[in-house]
Order: C-alpha cells, then sequence, then structure tokens
C-alpha cells in the first residue's frame, strides 16, 4: 500500500516536472519508478515512451489550440473594441462640430445683440445729447425772457409814472392858464 502510495505521488511529480522543463532524458525519478515496480520489459518500455511521447504531442497540440483561440479571442476583442471606440470617436467628433457651429452661431448673435445695444446706446446717448442741447436752449429762452419780463414790468412803471407826471403837468399848465 505504501508503495502504490509513493509511485502516485512521485509520478506526479514526475508529470509536473515533465511539462515544466523541455522534454530530455528521463528524470531520476521515473528511473527509480521502473526499477522499484516489476521487471519492464523493452516493449513495455518502449510502449510507455510512445504512449508518453503521444500524450505529450496531445497535450502540446491542446494548449497550441488553447493558445490559438485564446489570441484569435483576444484579436477580435481588440478588434470589436477598436471598432468600437472608433465609431464612439466618430459620434463624439459630429458631437463636437455640431456644438462648434452651435456656438459660433451663439457668438454671431451675441455679437449682433452687443452691436444693437451699441447703436441703442449711442443713439441713446445721441437722444439724450440733444434733448440736454434742447433744455439748456429752453432754459436760456425762459431766463432771457424772464430779464425781459423784468425789464417790460420796470418800463410799465416808468410809463404809469410818467403818464402821471404827465397828468399833473397838464393839471398845472391849465390852472396856470386860466
Amino acid at each position: 500500500m505504501s508503495s502504490l502510495y509513493t509511485r502516485s505521488k512521485e509520478f506526479t511529480r514526475n508529470r509536473k516536472s515533465q511539462s515544466d522543463s523541455p522534454p530530455a532524458s528521463p528524470s531520476p525519478t521515473a528511473k527509480t519508478l521502473r526499477v522499484r515496480g516489476s521487471n519492464p520489459t523493452s516493449s513495455d518500455s518502449y510502449s510507455d515512451r510512445a504512449s508518453a511521447r503521444a500524450r505529450r504531442e496531445a497535450r502540446e497540440a491542446r494548449l497550441a489550440s488553447l493558445t490559438s483561440r485564446v489570441e484569435e479571442d483576444s484579436n477580435r476583442d481588440y478588434k470589436k473594441l477598436y471598432e468600437s471606440a472608433l465609431t464612439e470617436n466618430q459620434k463624439l467628433k459630429t458631437k463636437l462640430q455640431e456644438a462648434q457651429l452651435e456656438l459660433a452661431d451663439i457668438k454671431s448673435k451675441l455679437e449682433k445683440i452687443a452691436q444693437q445695444k451699441q447703436e441703442k446706446t449711442s443713439d441713446r446717448s445721441s437722444v439724450l445729447e440733444m434733448e440736454k442741447r434742447e433744455r439748456r436752449a429752453l432754459e436760456r429762452k425762459m431766463s432771457e425772457m424772464e430779464e425781459e419780463m423784468k425789464v417790460l414790468t420796470e418800463l410799465k412803471s416808468d410809463n404809469q409814472r410818467l403818464k402821471d407826471e404827465n397828468g399833473a403837468l397838464i393839471r398845472v399848465i391849465s390852472k396856470l392858464s386860466k
């Protein structure tokens, strides 16, 4: 029992070491297995070698097919990723162009509004200046008219005084002439 356990344990170690290293001459543990077991004949050892070689070749073929599948899958995945990234980039480029066009449109509208505002402001300022000039002219005219009114009132009072004096002189002359 214990000899079978040790053989299977050593055999698995032997298989692991064969997969890790390139096939060469049998390892020392494999040689001891043959020695410990029944005395193998030359045809048994040849068939063992042939079956081991066939198993190794089958394993290598499986590994090669797995790696080729993995490479194909990864190539497909990369191709899919590239294509999806390319389509996304195209979509983003079109969105960017649309956004740039919209931005240019908004800028032109903003410039037009600013220009209109400036024109309105300049129009307003010119209108305000004209109104100020008119107001100043009216104020001047009003002050001139007020001055004339003062002069007129003075003249009226002088005229009234002269009328009164004239009337008094006429009375005096009429008394003297009587």
